[in-house]
């Protein structure tokens, strides 16, 4: 059945894509039809690989810098002048014109996207002087406009700020502003929140759904996560290596699916509150498996230990200290054997600091580690060494963790050699046998990086990380730039050897899905501090403090029945962890609750 629109605004027909040389092109797109009507938005998803993105490319002919080339097909694009254009054929000169007007893009990464020496209101200035013909003063006050409109706050002085001065989700919105700036009749979004918080998730995807209301525009939504697919999708397209496999309305394709990816990718998507009755960790339910809950906690001292841990940073201007940025104020935590506690928040509340300062590679202020009955916290240079020996970290990302002109073999036997825990060639059968355990074959050790996928390479860092036989890993955001089924399969592995191993894990995360599924407890992060902590069902099932249902309310839900309903969300944005000299944050108590879940008070006219 054909439910494409009577009358599109972009008709995709046929199209092919393929990269390389003619004599050994690889195809990655096959004869793909897709069509947008005017204010329509659909959804194309699939996961890496499966040809989504490049077509987005293939649209605006960013495809020719990429390597790539339109092998046939058509797509017919009804400018605002009346006439029906084949981009596919058209130059590159007609489509730097068309390019803005009639239609733009929002890429996944907005800082690779900024250029981070010019100030964001130069860059969306120049934008609007290049294609709307204004003058720079002009220009300059059409800006601070549309960074209004994107719902930024103090515009005026966001004007003057560089990139890298600003959160991700406000590089987001100055990307989303930037686009709209030529008031396009399309805009195509890839994958613009899957390295955001919920709650800025949340809140771009209500801005882009506002914007798109206000103006009429159509959208093309690229994403991988069905949950956000359910929030704006009014219909849906589902690619698998570079083919159409199921195409419909959102909430047939989630009713009844019909063909076993969309089904697959439907099951993998991890549904907050779906363990409410169950206390204990609990795998997700891959194709042949029959996961059962996880009682890995072990008798003992913790682990790890924080006591008061505080890591600040000052902030200079012209080699005067003007301010103190407050990453990690007075935190208190401990991490049991086979324990995994996880840590979440906002981008900027301090987590990944947290765990940067255990290891050392952040010098903390104030405080005490404990690593099982011994204080790290003064350790000499050379003692440091046992402490990376004990504790691990795996990264976000993989790629640039791992060196790429290393084998992978090499990147996994360098701790093992470090640390002198094999010889000669028991070195080699302990990389065959870590390969093994997360379920790599053993011919990867002389493969590279490159030649590896995304969870191939996150899988690879798992498996460093355990050379070194440690108590405890911390794994920073380590699945969050994962496809649904590749990142259910990697929290998989993470909680299977962590019940061989007796591993405990300090998981530090943004997505209350996935934590709901391997944590024992949950500390809840909030400008530096601990504002909740306690047992994942009380915290997750039961929040007290404000911020913690704030976090769960903006929380994606898989359903499109449920769109529009109101979660209590709360477009807010956290102030700044940059203070004053004379000015310290208030330490705020933690009070007892319940039976170990802790909640702090705040002072009377705090913001919580």
């Amino acid at each position: 059945m054909n439910t494409s629109p009577a009358s599109p605004l972009l008709a995709i027909e046929g199209l092919s894509i393929a990269f390389g040389p003619p004599a050994e092109s690889s195809v990655v797109v096959s004869r793909l039809d897709l069509a947008i009507a005017p204010g329509e938005t659909v959804a194309l998803v699939g996961e890496s690989g499966s040809g989504k993105s490049v077509t987005a490319l293939a649209v605006t002919r960013l495809l020719d810098f990429a390597g790539g080339r339109i092998t046939e097909g058509r797509i017919a694009l009804a400018c605002r002048d009346g006439v029906v254009r084949d981009l596919a054929r058209e130059s590159q000169a007609t489509m730097r014109n068309l390019r803005g007007p009639e239609f733009s893009m929002v890429f996944q990464e907005p800082m690779s996207s900024l250029n981070p020496v010019l100030r964001v209101g130069e860059q969306i200035a120049e934008a609007v002087m290049l294609h709307q013909g204004m003058g720079h003063a002009a220009a300059r006050a059409e800006t601070r406009r549309l960074l209004e409109r994107v719902r930024i706050p103090e515009a005026a002085r966001q004007l003057d700020r560089f990139p890298f001065q600003l959160s991700g989700g406000m590089r987001q919105r100055v990307m989303i502003a930037m686009a709209l700036s030529c008031r396009p009749r399309l805009l195509i979004a890839d994958e613009p929140t899957t390295a955001l918080d919920v709650t800025v998730q949340a809140q771009v995807l209500r801005l882009i759904e506002a914007l798109q209301k206000e103006s009429g525009m159509a959208l093309l939504f690229i994403t991988h996560d069905m949950g956000v697919v359910a929030e704006i999708a009014d219909r849906v397209v589902v690619m698998r290596q570079g083919e159409k496999v199921e195409e419909g309305p959102v909430t047939d394709i989630f009713d009844s699916p019909r063909h076993d990816y969309t089904r697959m990718l439907l099951d993998a998507v991890p549904v907050l509150g779906s363990l409410a009755g169950t206390p204990l960790p609990l795998p997700f339910a891959l194709p042949g498996e029959s996961p059962a809950p996880q009682d890995t906690l072990r008798q003992g001292p913790p682990v790890l230990r924080l006591v008061g841990l505080s890591t600040r940073f000052d902030v200079r201007h012209n080699f005067r200290r003007i301010g103190r940025i407050h990453a990690v104020e007075h935190v208190d935590l401990a991490i049991r054997p086979g324990e995994t506690l996880a840590l979440v928040g906002e981008s900027g509340c301090g987590k990944s600091t947290t765990g940067r300062s255990v290891i050392r590679l952040e010098q903390f202020e104030e405080g005490e580690i404990w690593l099982g009955d011994r204080d790290v916290s003064r350790l000499r240079r050379g003692a440091e060494k046992e402490l990376r020996r004990r504790v691990q970290f795996v990264f976000q990302d993989p790629f640039s963790s791992l060196d790429p002109h290393l084998t992978i073999g090499f990147s996994i036997a360098e701790p093992i050699m470090t640390h002198r825990l094999a010889h000669g060639r028991a070195v080699a059968e302990r990389v065959n046998t870590l390969l093994g355990q997360v379920n790599l074959p053993g011919e990867f050790a002389h493969r590279y990086p490159h030649e590896l996928s995304g969870g191939q390479r996150q899988r690879v860092c798992i498996a460093r990380a355990l050379a070194s036989e440690p108590d405890l890993i911390i794994a920073d955001e380590a699945v969050a730039a994962l496809d649904v089924s590749i990142r259910a399969q990697v929290v998989n592995l993470l909680m299977r050897l962590q019940a061989e191993h007796g591993i405990a894990y300090l998981f530090i995360s943004h997505d209350m899905a996935v934590v709901e599924r391997i944590a024992h407890r949950v500390a809840v992060m909030y400008l530096g501090q601990i504002v909740e902590i306690g047992p994942r069902q009380a915290v997750i099932g039961d929040p007290q403090h404000p911020y913690t249902r704030r976090l769960l309310a903006a929380v994606p839900v898989a359903d499109p029945r449920r769109r529009g309903h109101d979660r209590g969300l709360d477009d807010s944005e956290v102030p700044s962890p940059l203070r004053r000299l004379d000015d310290p944050p208030t330490i705020a108590p933690l009070v007892e609750v319940g039976p170990g879940h802790f909640v702090a008070r705040h002072h009377v006219g705090g913001l919580y």
